[in-house]
C-alpha cells in the first residue's frame, strides 16, 4: 500500500453487450494486474456482470474506468457503482461461474 492510500470496495454492474464477449476475462486480469481481490460473474439475462473488488481506492477507480469499456467486441451502455468499506472479505480476484 502506497503512502496515502486509502482502503476501499466497490460493487459495480455493468450492463450492455458484456457476456460472451471476454469481458470477465479481461476484468479479472486488469484487477489482477492492479492487485485487487474479489470477482466479476455474468448476471442472470445474459446482458449484465458483476463486479466486486476492494483494494486501494485509486486502484479501484482504475478499475471501475476499464469497465466503461471493457474488451474490444464489448459494448457498455451503463456502469453502476456501489461504493463501501473495506471488509478484506476477499483472497485474490477471480470468475464466479
Amino acid at each position: 500500500m502506497t503512502p496515502n492510500s486509502e482502503l476501499a470496495a466497490v460493487r459495480a454492474v455493468v450492463q450492455g453487450r458484456v457476456q460472451g464477449v471476454f469481458f470477465r476475462a479481461s476484468v479479472c486480469w486488469r484487477a489482477r494486474e492492479l492487485a485487487l481481490s474479489g470477482y466479476v460473474r455474468n448476471l442472470p439475462g445474459g446482458e449484465a456482470v458483476e463486479v466486486r473488488a476492494e483494494g486501494e481506492r485509486n486502484r479501484l477507480e482504475q478499475l471501475v474506468n476499464y469497465l466503461h469499456k471493457g474488451p474490444p467486441a464489448a459494448r457498455v451502455k451503463r456502469v453502476e457503482t456501489d461504493w463501501s468499506g473495506h471488509t478484506g472479505e476477499y483472497t485474490g480476484f477471480n470468475i464466479r461461474y
